[in-house]
C-alpha cells in the first residue's frame, strides 16, 4: 500500500462520497441505505443515488451515498470509496475514485492488483461467520466506518434501533449485526488505510425525516386531504401506488389499482367531478395515454392532480434512468388550445411541498394540475426537516350553495371563476367534454367557444402567486435550472461565485406554468439566462423564449444527473463565448 494512504489527514473532512457497484440482486442497496440512515441518525446530512438496469435481477447496478456536515445538494463527483462487488464494477467505476480514494472489494469474488489503493475484504465469508447469512452488509458498513474513523457507537445505535423488534427479527439479529460491524472495522484497521476523519456532526435542533421523493409526494397528498387515488404500476411511479395501498386507508379514502392509465385518468376525473380530491401518478408513457382525459378535465374544469415521475424516453426509452424531457408534454398534453399548470419539484423536500401546492392550485382554479418529479428522486433517500403541518395551508374549492333554494346557477356562464356545483347539490353540474354553454350543454356557436376559451385561460391568472429564489440579481447573466437539476446547478453556481470566476444571478422556482409574474419580469431584463436541464431539446429555455426571455440551455441526456464539475465548466465555457464576442459578463 502506498504511503500516501497511510498518513492521517491534518484537517477533518466535511463530506464523504461512497459508491457501491455490482450486479442487481446482490443486496448492497441495504448497505448503502443503512450507512446513510446511520449517519443521519447521528446528525449528519446524507443523500443517496441509485441507478440500475430495467431487468428484474442482474445487470450493472450502483448506489451512491454522500455524507456531509452540511446539507447535500448533489450526489458528488469524485469517490472517496468505491465498493466493488465484481470485476466489471471495478473496471467501469475505478476512474471515478479520487487520487486519495480507496477501492474496497470482496476478496473472495475478484482479485485486484496490489496498487496501494485497493483493500480486499471477504465480506460474505465474514458475514456468515456471525451466524447471520445476511450480515455481509454489516461487514461492509463496519469497514467503511473504520476507513472514515467513524465512532463504532454510531452504527451500533443504528442497528439497535433498526432491528429492535425482537418479535420480528429475533434476539440474535442485533448482536450478530454488531459483530459484523466489528469484523469489518477490524479489516479496515489491519489494512492501514486512513482516509481522514469526518468532522463531528452538528445535530439540528428540529425533527427530521429520512425518505425518498415518492414517499414525500405521498405524504404531501395525504396532508392535502386526498380522497381518491387510482394508479397503474409503472416505473418509477409504482411506489406511490404501493404507499397508498399500504398506508392510506380509512374513512373517505379510496385507493385502487386500475388496469390501465386510461382507466386511472378517467377514474380520478369522476372523483374530482363528484367533489373529491383525486390524484394519480405515472411516468411518461402512461402520461401520454392520459392526453385525451386531461383535455376533458381542462374543458370541463374538474380539479385533479396528475404526477408524472419522469424517466428517459421516448416510448419505453430508459425506464430506470432519470430525465427532464416531459415538460412540453406536461404543459400541452391535449390537442387544441390547452396550457396546463405545471409544478416541478427540485429536491426530495420539494416533492412534499410541490404536491401540496399542486392540490391547492387544482382546487383554486378548478382544473387539472401536473406535478413533475423525476426518477432520480424515486431512488434518492435524503434527510429533510419534518414539515410543520400546522403552517402549511390546504385549500379547498369553493362549493356552490344555493342562497334562495333555486337550482338555476350555471357554472360556466361567467367569464370569471364561480363556485363548484357538486352533483346532488344545487346548481347545474353538467360536465361536458364538448364545447358548451353556460350550463354545460353542447354548443358550437362561435361566440360561446370564444367565451369559454378565454374563461379557461383567464383562470391561470389565479395561479401567478408562486414563490421563487433569487440572488445576486444585479448580474446581467443568470443561471436558472428547473426540477432535479437544481442541486447540481446550485453547487456549480456556488463554486463559480466563491472562485470569483464570474458574476451570475441565481433564479429558481417550482412553479413553471404559470411562472410567478415578478420572476418573469426580472428574467426579461437579463442579457442571458442559462438553463441547465436533462433533455436534448432544451425544453424550458425554449418555453422561456416564447415569453420574451433570452434563454439558452445547457443540456445532458445520459440518463444520469449532472456532475457538478462538468456543469460548472460548461457554464464558464458559455460565459467565455460572450467574453470573446465582447458581451457584458
Amino acid at each position: 500500500m502506498g504511503s500516501g494512504y497511510l498518513a492521517e489527514a491534518e484537517l477533518k473532512k466535511t463530506d464523504f462520497v461512497i459508491r457501491f457497484a455490482g450486479e442487481g440482486g446482490q443486496g448492497f442497496q441495504t448497505a448503502a441505505q443503512g450507512f446513510a440512515a446511520a449517519n443521519v441518525q447521528a446528525g449528519y446530512h446524507a443523500q443517496t443515488f441509485a441507478t440500475f438496469p430495467s431487468q428484474i435481477t442482474g445487470g450493472p447496478t450502483w448506489f451512491q451515498v454522500r455524507v456531509s456536515t452540511t446539507p447535500v445538494l448533489s450526489r458528488g463527483d469524485k469517490l472517496d470509496v468505491l465498493v466493488a462487488f465484481n470485476e466489471y464494477a471495478y473496471d467501469v467505476h475505478k476512474d471515478d475514485v479520487s487520487d486519495e480514494g480507496v477501492v474496497v472489494y470482496d476478496s473472495k469474488a475478484l482479485e485486484l492488483p496490489d496498487d496501494g489503493r485497493s483493500l480486499g475484504v471477504p465480506f460474505e465469508q465474514l458475514g456468515k461467520s456471525t451466524g447471520n447469512q445476511r450480515a455481509a452488509n454489516m461487514v461492509v458498513m463496519g469497514c467503511l466506518a473504520g476507513l472514515m474513523n467513524m465512532p463504532q457507537l454510531i452504527l451500533e445505535e443504528f442497528v439497535s434501533k433498526r432491528y429492535a423488534n425482537v418479535k420480528r427479527y429475533g434476539e440474535k439479529t442485533v448482536p450478530q449485526n454488531i459483530h459484523g460491524l466489528t469484523l469489518g472495522r477490524e479489516e479496515a484497521a489491519k489494512s492501514g488505510f486512513v482516509l481522514g476523519e469526518l468532522a463531528p456532526p452538528e445535530k439540528p435542533d428540529y425533527e427530521q425525516l429520512f425518505l425518498n421523493g415518492n414517499e414525500a409526494i405521498s405524504l404531501g397528498a395525504a396532508h392535502s386531504g386526498l380522497n381518491f387515488y387510482a394508479g397503474y404500476p409503472i416505473s418509477p411511479a409504482t411506489t406511490i401506488l404501493m404507499w397508498m395501498e399500504q398506508h392510506y386507508v380509512g374513512e373517505d379514502r379510496f385507493v385502487y389499482q386500475v388496469s390501465s392509465e386510461i382507466e386511472s385518468i378517467n377514474a380520478i376525473i369522476g372523483a374530482g367531478y363528484s367533489g373529491k380530491k383525486a390524484m394519480t401518478a405515472t411516468a411518461g408513457p402512461g402520461f401520454s395515454l392520459m392526453s385525451e382525459g386531461l383535455g376533458f378535465a381542462w374543458m370541463a374544469e374538474i380539479p385533479i392532480v396528475v404526477c408524472d415521475v419522469q424517466r428517459g424516453g421516448p416510448a419505453t426509452g430508459l425506464p430506470t434512468k432519470t430525465e427532464q424531457s416531459d415538460l412540453y408534454q406536461a404543459m400541452h398534453p391535449a390537442h387544441g388550445d390547452v396550457s396546463l399548470p405545471v409544478i416541478a419539484a427540485g429536491s426530495v423536500e420539494e416533492c412534499f411541498y410541490a404536491t401540496v401546492a399542486a392540490f391547492n392550485w387544482a382546487e383554486r382554479y378548478q382544473g387539472p394540475v401536473i406535478l413533475l418529479s423525476e426518477h432520480a428522486f424515486e431512488g434518492r433517500n435524503q434527510n429533510i426537516r419534518k414539515p410543520d403541518l400546522s403552517k402549511i395551508p390546504v385549500e379547498n374549492r369553493d362549493i356552490y350553495v344555493s342562497n334562495n333554494g333555486s337550482d338555476s346557477y350555471h357554472r360556466y356562464e361567467s367569464r370569471e371563476l364561480g363556485p363548484f356545483p357538486v352533483p346532488g347539490g344545487p346548481g347545474s353540474y353538467v360536465a361536458n367534454a364538448s364545447e358548451h354553454d353556460g350550463m354545460g350543454d353542447t354548443t358550437h356557436l362561435p361566440e360561446r367557444h370564444v367565451q369559454m376559451t378565454e374563461r379557461r385561460f383567464g383562470k391561470l391568472k389565479l395561479l401567478e402567486d408562486g414563490d421563487y429564489e433569487s440572488e445576486n440579481v444585479e448580474a446581467a447573466i443568470a443561471v436558472m435550472p428547473w426540477g432535479g437539476s437544481k442541486g447540481p446547478a446550485r453547487e456549480a453556481w456556488n463554486q463559480i461565485q466563491e472562485g470569483g470566476d464570474a458574476a451570475l444571478s441565481w433564479y429558481y422556482t417550482m412553479f413553471l406554468n404559470p411562472l410567478p409574474s415578478q420572476l418573469l419580469a426580472e428574467l426579461r431584463t437579463k442579457d442571458l439566462v442559462i438553463v441547465p436541464e436533462l433533455n436534448y431539446q432544451g425544453q424550458f429555455s425554449a418555453i422561456l423564449r416564447t415569453q420574451g426571455v433570452n434563454a439558452e440551455s445547457v443540456t445532458q441526456y445520459t440518463g444520469l444527473p449532472f456532475r457538478v464539475s462538468e456543469l460548472r465548466q460548461r457554464i464558464l465555457n458559455r460565459l467565455q463565448m460572450d467574453t470573446k464576442e465582447g458581451a457584458l459578463v
